[in-house]
């Protein structure tokens, strides 16, 4: 297990370092771009970047995994994390523009961008103080369907919220992950959208850890109407983590469920005639 710094690819993080150890190996966040090889799961770390710029590094990622595979060196495929400067991301779905609230003059008081996207689900905001995951990974590999796939994100949310003592759920009749109370799902504090070509998924995960809420009332969020969105901060107060800690949470526990989903996908074909 080594890290060593992406070149080609640039990015900003916020001033300071931290060190956190993930399955043996370290993440290291500071202003330089990091890999952090786990496995064979490289994990990048772009930092504070647009989403237009991080959507064409994701074609990228996708195109390599494909080209691996084709070329006889297939692998579980790669992750992206990334903390957006403020956007509203559309999908391609009938209906979804008519969830954006806003008009123009207002999401540029706001400084908040416009963008399509291609993955699934309706729309969503990103911004700062929002970890997300764009994990590119060849789901032949996991032996992953695309419904065990989103309860595998799913999982890695749900586990992270219940490591910083957050009870959260999932809903049956909406994808993601919801705060709980009195067993029912309450508030989403993490939404999902994912594509998936040729079995390599590309889209992810987005943990509202410190974000700015207010950017929601811009938009019907997932295009459900009177469901509000939380986040760490909200449900924690002054014990929030920073997003730093949330990172090196969440990360840990996506790479185990990963190797707990590969694991089986090994034995499964061990086990096949």
């Amino acid at each position: 297990m080594r890290c060593r710094r992406v070149l080609g690819v640039t990015g900003s993080r916020r001033p300071g370092t931290c060190d956190a150890p993930v399955n043996g190996g370290r993440v290291r966040a500071g202003r330089d771009l990091q890999l952090i090889v786990n496995a064979s799961i490289p994990i990048t770390d772009l930092g504070r970047m647009a989403y237009d710029r991080a959507f064409a590094l994701q074609g990228e990622t996708h195109q390599r995994v494909i080209a691996g595979r084709e070329h006889g060196a297939a692998s579980i495929g790669e992750i992206l994390l990334v903390e957006h400067d403020p956007v509203i991301t559309i999908s391609n779905r009938a209906g979804a523009e008519a969830n954006l609230l806003a008009t123009p003059a207002l999401l540029e008081r706001h400084g908040v961008a416009v963008a399509r996207t291609d993955r699934g689900g309706d729309i969503t905001y990103h911004g700062p103080g929002q970890l997300v995951a764009y994990p590119i990974l060849d789901l032949n590999v996991l032996n992953l369907g695309l419904h065990d796939y989103m309860r595998l994100l799913e999982e890695s949310v749900l586990r992270t919220c219940a490591h910083f003592g957050v009870e959260t759920m999932r809903d049956p009749t909406a994808t993601g992950v919801w705060t709980v109370r009195e067993g029912s799902p309450v508030a989403k504090i993490a939404a999902m959208g994912v594509r998936v070509r040729r079995w390599v998924s590309m889209h992810g995960l987005a943990l509202n850890v410190a974000t700015n809420l207010d950017h929601f009332n811009l938009i019907v969020p997932c295009g459900l109407v009177g469901r509000p969105v939380t986040s760490l901060q909200k449900e924690l107060g002054a014990s929030a983590p920073s997003f730093a800690q949330a990172r090196e949470a969440f990360v840990p526990i996506l790479l185990e469920l990963l190797d707990e989903a590969l694991q089986t996908a090994t034995q499964r074909r061990a086990m096949s005639p």
